[in-house]
């Protein structure tokens, strides 16, 4: 039996200097499939660079995950789209817009 999932819009919602975005940059809206609202959120940040995928501090078993933005509610809402723009079947993922590997920003001490 295929797994039944949903279309959902991840929407920045905070203002462009929102102190909230200073540790990574807002992604623009982007369109997921996934089972709940809540899965919506981790389908996105999963498709985001992690530390333990790069040669960088707290790399060794570290996830940064935790921290991505489109899992905070003050930067992003997340919207049901039902509008049939985009099909719900098909492999839970990313379905529109670009998540970028850019996220992580380096803040060396001077």
């Amino acid at each position: 039996m295929q797994e039944v999932l949903k279309v959902y819009r991840l929407v920045p919602v905070a203002a462009a200097d929102d102190p909230n975005w200073q540790n990574s940059p807002s992604q623009g809206e982007v369109v997921v499939r996934a089972r709940t609202p809540g899965d919506a959120r981790l389908v996105a940040s999963q498709a985001e660079l992690d530390f333990t995928d790069i040669d960088a501090s707290p790399a060794e078993g570290n996830s940064t995950e935790m921290a991505s933005t489109f899992r905070n509610e003050k930067l992003y809402t997340v919207i049901e789209d039902d509008s049939g723009r985009f099909s719900p079947e098909g492999p839970r993922g990313i379905v529109a817009g670009k998540v970028k590997v850019d996220n992580i920003i380096s803040t060396q001490l001077k």
